[in-house]
């Protein structure tokens, strides 16, 4: 069994933010590996769930800085180990839409999967890093806000097809092994 963790943030006021893209691109992977449900709450595990026989889609309610508990609660009752966990969020240190695929890698200053990591006690799941670029330096914001802010008009527009690399890297790895999705789609 593999779960396909999203992170954001929960709260209509989030939805459309930056910060959520793991959230955003989970609905995306939930039609593409065909779902019929809706996420349904999950209180006793703090997220959304949807899931089937081989796969477990989820969606920490806790708030980014604190989505390790969300995973580690669901890693432990599923018995998923965090070889087979991959954690979809996203990167500032990425130019927007830009997609990397890691094993094994460090939080690089990413809070929700620092948090992760600290709960697992691991680094050993998969990453979807996934670009949302960082603020321009005539924004005068700090980067904080920037990943709170919604999408701009030209990002939200190239979000689809996005989403959808994304729901095929992921497909793809369900089905081949992990390097060679990263060969693929890095």
């Amino acid at each position: 069994m593999k779960m396909i963790i999203g992170l954001g943030n929960p709260g209509p006021e989030y939805a459309l933010t930056r910060h959520n893209i793991g959230f955003l691109c989970l609905d995306n992977i939930s039609k593409s590996l065909n779902f019929q449900e809706q996420f349904t709450q999950d209180k006793k595990h703090h997220a959304l769930l949807l899931k089937n026989k081989e796969i477990i889609l989820a969606k920490p309610q806790t708030f980014m800085n604190l989505s390790g508990g969300a995973v580690m609660a669901l890693s432990t009752y599923y018995k998923i180990p965090p070889k087979d966990i991959y954690i979809i969020h996203d990167e500032v240190d990425l130019e927007f839409g830009r997609i990397k695929i890691q094993k094994d890698g460090g939080s690089a200053g990413h809070n929700g999967v620092k948090s992760v990591i600290e709960s697992l006690g691991t680094q050993e799941f998969v990453r979807w890093r996934v670009g949302v670029g960082k603020p321009s330096k005539d924004l005068h914001i700090e980067t904080a806000e920037y990943v709170l802010q919604n999408f701009s008009k030209d990002e939200q527009q190239e979000l689809n097809s996005i989403y959808e690399i994304i729901a095929h890297s992921i497909e793809h790895a369900l089905t081949n092994d992990i390097i060679a999705t990263m060969n693929k789609y890095n």
